[in-house]
């Protein structure tokens, strides 16, 4: 991968005027469960970027409490004055069971990690994201279109976390669902669908997205879902100078044919 710093924001290699452009000393980060696993590789790899980054984590604010959100964000705002980008990270998964065998209890705290979480984020940064024309990713996963007999929970939420991505855009902010992939993390060695996996994505190749799109070398993937480990920033670009059809990589109600009145 090659590195890819947020002071070159055109990517012509000269190093631009940060201050012209309104980012002051540098751009800011605020990155969700950012204390290990994917978080934690994509909080040190923007710091390497010239970010200033704050790491969220359960200890920090946990991302269901709308008070402890509410005031996590306006001490971020009253230090570093701006956030440019935000990386809504925090996820967990239920318990690989089917449906009727899940505990209710899980499978609702499941769903308030993963997409109320998200939701408060971009909720309470959204006005603060439009001032500096920031970004936001949402780290999904290829479960919210395929599915699974078990997790029905995470599948749900990630499916449901799409619309939130849509939901953004139209209110503004360019917004990602940036599927990572399966990369070697705590949560990933604890399931077991993963148990006898022996090749992993690289970390590189998610850090290379979401630098590309922070920068807006990718905004016309924006509201679209992307893979790190299937997709390169060069093959995005050059998909997107042909032209993206709308239903590119979103979520939508396949026709059944010609006639079919919904289609």
């Amino acid at each position: 991968m090659s590195e890819q710093r947020l002071d070159d924001l055109d990517g012509d290699g000269e190093l631009d005027d940060l201050t012209a452009v309104g980012i002051g000393a540098g751009p800011v980060a605020v990155v969700t469960g950012a204390s290990r696993g994917i978080g934690r590789f994509l909080a040190d790899a923007l710091e390497d970027a010239g970010y200033a980054v704050e790491r969220g984590s359960t200890a920090v604010a946990p991302v269901t409490d709308p008070a402890a959100v509410s005031a996590w964000v306006g001490d971020i705002l009253e230090r570093q004055g701006r956030v440019d980008l935000l990386i809504n990270n925090a996820g967990v998964i239920d318990a690989e069971v089917d449906v009727l065998e899940s505990d209710p209890d899980q499978w609702w705290s499941v769903i308030s990690t993963n997409l109320r979480g998200p939701y408060l984020l971009t909720h309470a940064l959204g006005e603060a994201l439009r001032r500096s024309g920031g970004r936001v990713i949402n780290v999904n996963s290829g479960s919210a279109f395929s599915g699974a007999e078990v997790a029905s929970a995470y599948c749900a939420s990630k499916a449901a976390l799409h619309q939130l991505t849509s939901a953004t855009v139209a209110a503004g902010i360019p917004c990602l669902d940036l599927m990572p992939g399966v990369v070697r993390t705590d949560m990933t060695l604890s399931m077991d669908s993963h148990r006898a996996r022996a090749q992993w994505t690289d970390p590189a190749a998610v850090v290379e997205l979401v630098l590309a799109f922070a920068s807006g070398r990718l905004d016309d993937w924006s509201g679209r879902f992307v893979r790190a480990g299937a997709d390169t920033v060069a093959s995005l670009e050059q998909a997107a100078a042909h032209g993206l059809s709308p239903r590119a990589r979103r979520l939508v109600l396949r026709p059944y044919g010609g006639e079919d009145p919904l289609g």
